[in-house]
């Protein structure tokens, strides 16, 4: 579903009421602000729409693809929310996962923070990008929820992971961590090389959804390559034969 991005308010889903605990993942990797990370403004929006049906504990997460402290950049993106825990993936508790698939397109194992499987209702929140030519959506936002040194030998971004084919990565990632809604903030879109900076186009709209359905609304709508979506569909389809 899109909406227009002046007129969106957040209407939590019934289950959010009985949540314990929701855990909101931004694109918070760099300081750099809107349309490169995810605005102060949309998480408030989120948060609030949160607190109109529930008094759960809400909890913000993400890394950094250099692996020093993401608390920094929360506070230069002021995100500075009462009573929102603000996490950072290198400080958590991180546990070995397996992927669900029969057989995974790449890796059958995941490390995440143990946070994510003792929250009740998982969102990610996303930046409209598109970085050397591929969409960075709902689903390729999870990335940072993966702990840098376990997957980069160079200590540098998730070099290991790109190196194995990041496509096939984020669809085994998306079966893994099965998030419940995705949103897009698509006020603008962000073309770019390096994620940072780059061509700023207006588009006035946030999608939310299914992170699958919403990825795929988008990249269709606008036109942007998403190859993980076809290798999700791929898997998928081989699961509905089983």
């Amino acid at each position: 579903m899109k909406v227009d991005a002046s007129h969106f308010v957040f209407e939590a889903p019934p289950v959010v009421s009985r949540a314990r605990r929701i855990l909101i993942k931004p694109c918070a990797n760099s300081a750099v602000p809107y349309p490169a990370t995810t605005s102060r403004g949309m998480l408030a929006t989120i948060i609030s729409g949160i607190r109109r049906v529930s008094d759960a504990d809400i909890i913000i997460l993400d890394g950094t693809p250099d692996g020093e402290s993401v608390i920094p950049i929360y506070q230069k993106l002021a995100y500075d929310f009462p009573r929102v825990l603000m996490l950072d993936v290198k400080d958590c508790v991180w546990v070995e996962v397996d992927n669900p698939l029969p057989k995974s397109l790449l890796v059958p194992t995941f490390w995440i923070p143990n946070v994510i499987l003792s929250s009740d209702y998982l969102i990610s929140v996303s930046p409209l990008k598109v970085v050397s030519g591929q969409g960075c959506l709902s689903i390729m936002n999870l990335l940072s929820l993966l702990p840098m040194k376990k997957y980069s030998e160079i200590g540098v971004g998730w070099q290991d992971l790109y190196m194995l084919g990041i496509d096939k990565v984020i669809a085994d990632l998306f079966f893994t961590l099965p998030f419940d809604l995705g949103i897009i903030e698509g006020q603008q879109k962000l073309t770019s090389v390096d994620g940072n900076k780059g061509i700023v186009e207006n588009v006035g709209k946030v999608f939310i959804g299914d992170p699958f359905q919403v990825d795929r609304e988008v990249s269709e709508a606008l036109g942007i390559r998403t190859d993980y979506l076809d290798l999700i569909r791929l898997a998928e389809s081989g699961l509905d034969t089983m």
